[in-house]
């Protein structure tokens, strides 16, 4: 069997390096090619475009690099025709993927989505989309096959892929000695995306929430480097706030273990960080533009995962003029302690793992992909 994927950030990178390597532990001769990172290709996937340089959010900033963005889509398409895979798997990544869907669905490839449009949020039009030019829809979320399936797509609930990959690898004492961690220390972990935008437009204003925050607290910060960030980019943000910041590499959820509290921009890592019990303050800043025309069109009360989950306020947002430094410090600081409003988070957050579905997702998406490609005769 011969599979392409196409993901475009480093959470769909992770994502289909999973789904890759269940292919190839089921089928030691598969042959896996497409768009993606180093995740990938450690997992055996021959990469015809690295995903450095796609990191673009919002809306605005995605209109000024859309010459770019049809090229790419016709690169790859060409790829199609010249490779002749089997099947197309497509992880999240929804502005570009639906556009390449499209394209590969129509020369009779069958193509599987993992980690689909948010449809039951915003842009429910999308779904008529895919229910046209997939194969198959692996739902990540409960809530999500019957609004695809409402829409004619072939939908199923796979479970949630964190169930199966978040969970710490040390002991609390390996990690506490591993990452140099301070037991005298509130520990605060600053994750503040994986985009470069994201990066140059909250990680100054975090940096300024923990120097408030020194004030009345001994504050030990770690900051684990995307890989598609340049650690001397962060470096530099980091020298000129003039706080201590240890950036650290991997073990990402060996230092939520072990973590009182987190500073997250808007994302899959909130999810992360609640299915691991640490309470968070989600930050969120986009240009106006794309804020203006967000709040138009998403039709949920709350952007961030664990909320949407558990269908309430379980951590706070900071959006766009909120997220201030200050109010970033105000927020953290019940939660750095051992209060009543720290216990009542970690209690909540308890609540979303359940509502995720079982452990599994990887194996049931591998397993619809194989499907998929049988059903189309392939």
């Amino acid at each position: 069997m011969k599979v392409m994927f196409s993901a475009g950030e480093a959470s769909g990178d992770v994502h289909a390096a999973a789904v890759a390597r269940a292919l190839r532990n089921a089928d030691p001769s598969v042959e896996m090619f497409g768009m993606g990172g180093r995740a990938m290709a450690a997992a055996g996937v021959r990469l015809l475009r690295d995903i450095d340089d796609l990191g673009v959010i919002g809306i605005a900033e995605v209109v000024r690099r859309l010459p770019f963005f049809f090229r790419l889509r016709d690169e790859l398409a060409a790829a199609v025709r010249h490779e002749g895979p089997d099947v197309l798997v497509c992880v999240d990544y929804p502005g570009f993927n639906m556009r390449l869907a499209h394209t590969v669905h129509a020369q009779g490839v069958p193509v599987v989505y993992y980690i689909a449009p948010t449809i039951w949020a915003w842009h429910e039009s999308r779904g008529h989309a895919i229910a046209r030019d997939t194969d198959a829809v692996a739902c990540i979320f409960p809530f999500e096959e019957a609004a695809y399936r409402a829409m004619g797509a072939r939908a199923t609930f796979v479970g949630h892929p964190l169930l199966d990959t978040v969970r710490p690898t040390r002991s609390v004492e390996a990690a506490m000695r591993d990452f140099g961690a301070r037991a005298s220390a509130r520990r605060l972990l600053l994750l503040p995306g994986s985009r470069r935008q994201e990066i140059e437009r909250l990680l100054p204003f975090m940096l300024e929430a923990v120097r408030m925050l020194g004030d009345g607290h001994e504050i030990q910060c770690f900051l684990p480097r995307a890989t598609t960030i340049a650690r001397e980019r962060l470096d530099s943000l980091i020298a000129a706030a003039g706080v201590e910041v240890t950036v650290t590499e991997g073990g990402v959820y060996d230092l939520m273990q072990i973590a009182d509290a987190a500073l997250a921009a808007s994302g899959t890592v909130t999810l992360e960080a609640a299915l691991m019990g640490l309470p968070t303050v989600l930050v969120y800043r986009v240009s106006p533009l794309t804020y203006w025309l967000g709040r138009r069109l998403v039709k949920t009360p709350y952007i961030g995962l664990p909320n949407i989950v558990a269908g309430r306020a379980v951590i706070p947002e900071l959006l766009q003029g909120d997220a201030t430094p200050a109010r970033m410090a105000e927020e953290l600081a019940p939660l750095l302690s051992d209060g009543v409003r720290r216990r009542e988070m970690i209690a909540a957050l308890g609540e979303i793992r359940t509502r995720l579905g079982t452990p599994g997702a990887v194996m049931r998406v591998a397993q619809l992909v194989r499907e998929t490609a049988e059903r189309a005769g392939r």
